[in-house]
Formats: structure tokens, C-alpha cells, sequence
């Protein structure tokens, strides 16, 4: 049990990224609302939920930095799955209810890894009935919870890579890079089925959102023993850094005012090839705004514009 002699925690603004270790059994949401409570921010976002059951990099945007959780949100993942072969859940993972068991005893590894090519590439997965998915105006869990019958649609997703790493009768270990929108307990369900056992998701990690990896990621405890000693501004990435991919530009005083009045501009220096977005810095290198490409006008686009610290 932590101690609860600790100094008080000075209410600060925060225009930032922290890469938090997600525990098992905790929610994305209840990760927020700690992460509140300790920093006193009330503008705070996770990038890309995940499940109760799973574990780590967890992405949380605080300030100004929630305005750019959707290019978070839409960057591919890694995760490193167990998948059980034998046993089918209704909610696809351990947790839910076992709705059939077969034998997997004639498995092979070759069975499996000629399966696994059948889920390579681009995709159609249909999301798992409790899932967050809107049917109706309503979350899709909550349907099914209270026994409503559910068919929802499936849809594209990309699956980049897809190993495996061992297989030990009946559990199969998995890397698996993705899509956003990838549903890695609807890929152990699809598995199990083309293999005609079953199958379910035993354990998950993510180990990478975008540019962030499992190495970035701090436990919970640690994150707060920072805010507690007033050391957090050295856990806190920049919050253009899962953007540095993109084209970068710096711009003068007169586009710089087009761009903090909302005002489309034309660079012909920075005409893209195939880029939609870049990021915008001032002369004094501050991170001004994340500009969209509009093709019809053959100019840039103020979508998200930042105020300085």
C-alpha cells in the first residue's frame, strides 16, 4: 500500500504526452481520472483504448495535446497477443462466457501459420459484440449485456504483420502489427474458427502507439511519485513528437498571422507530393499548428492551431 503522507500536489497547466504503463484490470477511463487528480489538468485524453484485460503503452494527451489524440488514435499499433486455442468466449477473451470448448489436440504449428495468412494484409473483421461500437445510438457491450441480438458490420482494417512466436499446445503466442480499429480479440475469435477449435484472447500488451513504444511507457505509481516530488516535466513528451514524421515548416510573421486568424495561405515552396498534413513552427521554433493540404484551393489549412505555453 502506498503512502498517503506525501507532499501536496501544486494545481499546474500541462501541454504535453505521458506514456503510461496500462496495469491489467484497470480501465482507460479510470487511467484519466487518476491522471486528473494528480495533475490537476482538466483537458486529459487516452489515445486508443484498451481493454480492462490489457496491458501497456497507453498514450495520455493533457492540454493543448488533446487536440492532436485523433492523429495518436489513427497511428498503427504493435501488440504481442496469447491466444487459447479450444475454448470460444462470447466476449471473445478470457473473461466472458465460455460458449463452447473443442479439442485442439491435432493442432500443428504448420495449421496455424498457414491460417495466419488467411488474416495478412488488408482485411474485413467485424468488431466484437461487446465492444464500444455505436449500433443504434448505443454502445454495442451495453446491447449485449442485456441479451439484445447484434450484427454489426465489418470492416476494413490492415494487418501489417502477424507472427508467430511460440506455440505451446493449446496457447499460441502472437506479434501482431495493425490498423486502427483493429479488434485483436475478433482476430483470436476469427483464428479459432478458420481452425475449427475455437479460440479466445488470454492475455494482451500493446507494445507500441505510433511512435511510442513499451520502453517509453512508466507505471502508474511512478507517474504519481513525480507529480508528487514536482519532477513530472521530465516524464512529459512534446506534444508535436508523434508528428515528427510529418513535413515541417517554418513560417514568417505574415503567414504566421494567417495562421492564428484562421486564414488559409498558399506556400509554393511547400507544395506537397502526396503529404495532407504538416506542422507549422514559428521563427522562434515554437510549434504554431498542425496545417491540412486543401487540393481545390492549392492551399494550407489551419486545422489545429496551438497558443504558446
Amino acid at each position: 500500500m502506498r503512502s498517503l503522507q506525501k507532499t501536496p500536489i501544486k494545481k499546474m497547466s500541462i501541454d504535453g504526452i505521458l506514456i503510461v504503463d496500462k496495469p491489467e484490470g484497470k480501465t482507460s477511463f479510470s487511467v484519466v481520472a487518476r491522471l486528473k487528480r494528480l495533475s490537476g489538468e482538466k483537458r486529459i485524453g487516452h489515445a486508443g483504448t484498451l481493454d480492462p484485460i490489457a496491458t501497456g503503452v497507453l498514450p495520455i494527451c493533457f492540454g493543448q495535446a488533446t487536440r492532436i489524440v485523433q492523429f495518436l488514435t489513427n497511428s498503427s499499433k504493435t501488440y504481442l497477443a496469447h491466444i487459447e486455442l479450444g475454448v470460444t468466449t462470447d466476449t471473445f477473451d478470457r473473461q466472458g462466457k465460455i460458449v463452447e470448448c473443442k479439442d485442439p489436440g491435432d493442432i500443428t504449428i504448420a495449421r496455424i501459420e498457414q491460417a495466419l495468412n488467411a488474416f495478412r494484409g488488408i482485411i474485413n473483421q467485424v468488431p466484437p459484440a461487446f465492444s464500444a461500437v455505436k449500433q443504434g445510438g448505443r454502445r454495442s457491450y451495453e446491447l449485449a449485456r442485456a441479451g439484445i441480438p447484434i450484427k454489426l458490420k465489418s470492416r476494413q482494417v490492415k494487418i501489417t504483420k502477424l507472427e508467430i512466436l511460440k506455440y505451446r499446445q493449446p496457447l499460441i503466442e502472437i506479434s501482431v502489427d495493425c490498423s486502427k480499429g483493429t479488434y485483436i480479440r475478433s482476430l483470436a475469435n476469427d483464428l479459432g474458427q478458420h481452425l475449427g477449435c475455437g479460440a479466445h484472447l488470454k492475455n494482451l500488451t500493446r507494445l507500441r502507439c505510433g511512435p511510442f513504444s513499451i520502453r517509453d511507457a512508466l507505471s502508474l505509481d511512478k507517474i504519481e511519485d513525480a507529480f508528487h516530488e514536482d519532477a513530472w516535466k521530465e516524464l512529459i513528451h512534446p506534444m508535436d513528437s508523434p508528428l515528427w514524421n510529418w513535413r515541417a515548416i517554418i513560417v514568417g510573421r505574415k503567414n504566421e498571422l494567417d495562421i492564428r486568424n484562421g486564414r488559409p495561405f498558399a506556400l509554393d515552396e511547400y507544395y506537397p507530393l502526396s503529404e495532407e498534413y504538416c506542422r507549422a513552427y514559428d521563427l522562434d521554433g515554437n510549434f504554431l499548428a498542425v496545417l491540412h493540404f486543401i487540393p481545390e484551393k492549392q492551399k494550407w489549412h489551419p486545422e489545429k492551431v496551438f497558443s504558446l505555453a
